[in-house]
């Protein structure tokens, strides 16, 4: 627990241990619109990768105002190089809401990730993600962002060109509230015609919340997208059920 990446005080990563040698390491960026929460709040998620075999990291970042977003995107950057210097094999991201924004932004060509780093990344799962900013500049929160619109295109992985042909997954509830499966169609769109292998997932009738359920569940459809085989005939920009996964070793 509590392992430094920076010298901040919320620059800290805890990593949770499989039972036996990690098939790689799995790193999971929480949400709350860049303001609010930190890394104790979702360890419980963490246990369908480690029960599959992984290595698992949770980070925290500066919350805004103290931090803007482009700086909160470098701050993880350099949580994962970290963490990837404890565990060796694979990589797999994801995140939720506002960290499904700073998952997707290390796939950017201007991702804050050395290349040995990025190369290692075997898969990336965006959950109810954020991947086009320049709304948020019509909304009361951006009074805590203080974005501009310079900030909001830079950090937006829609407008970005992606750094490699990394396999990207964009998952959200049926239930969810329009715009996050709006930018959840979008990211998946946008990038399909940049040759990135992409999948859409509109899973069931979750809501925000209710949608991260599974990831306490080694055998549920979420926790085989963010850990399991990816599939290698996939078409690009393809919009799927959660059936479209199996768990790890079957």
């Amino acid at each position: 627990m509590d392992i430094a990446y920076g010298s901040h005080p919320r620059e800290k990563l805890d990593i949770v241990w499989p039972d036996g040698t990690p098939k790689g390491l799995a790193v999971f960026i929480h949400g709350g619109f860049w303001m609010r929460l930190e890394k104790g709040h979702w360890t419980d998620f963490a246990e369908g990768a480690r029960a599959q075999g992984w290595a698992v990291c949770v980070a925290s970042y500066t919350l805004a105002p103290e931090a803007r977003i482009h700086e909160i995107t470098a701050q993880v950057g350099q949580a994962i190089s970290t963490a990837a210097a404890l565990v060796d094999g694979p990589i797999r991201l994801s995140g939720h809401s506002a960290g499904g924004h700073l998952v997707t932004r290390m796939l950017c060509s201007d991702s804050p990730l050395a290349g040995d780093v990025l190369a290692r990344i075997a898969h990336t799962l965006s959950i109810s993600g954020l991947h086009d900013l320049r709304p948020l500049l019509h909304t009361a929160m951006n009074r805590t962002l203080n974005l501009d619109l310079e900030e909001a295109r830079a950090e937006s992985a829609v407008l970005a060109q992606p750094a490699a042909a990394t396999p990207l997954t964009c998952w959200v509830g049926g239930g969810e509230r329009p715009e996050f499966i709006r930018q959840t169609r979008l990211m998946t769109d946008m990038w399909a015609g940049l040759d990135v292998p992409v999948h859409c997932e509109i899973d069931g009738n979750h809501n925000h919340f209710t949608i991260l359920e599974g990831l306490r569940d080694a055998g549920s459809p979420i926790t085989a997208a963010f850990v399991g085989p990816v599939p290698q005939d996939r078409p690009r920009g393809t919009l799927g059920r959660t059936h479209d996964f199996q768990p790890s070793g079957t």
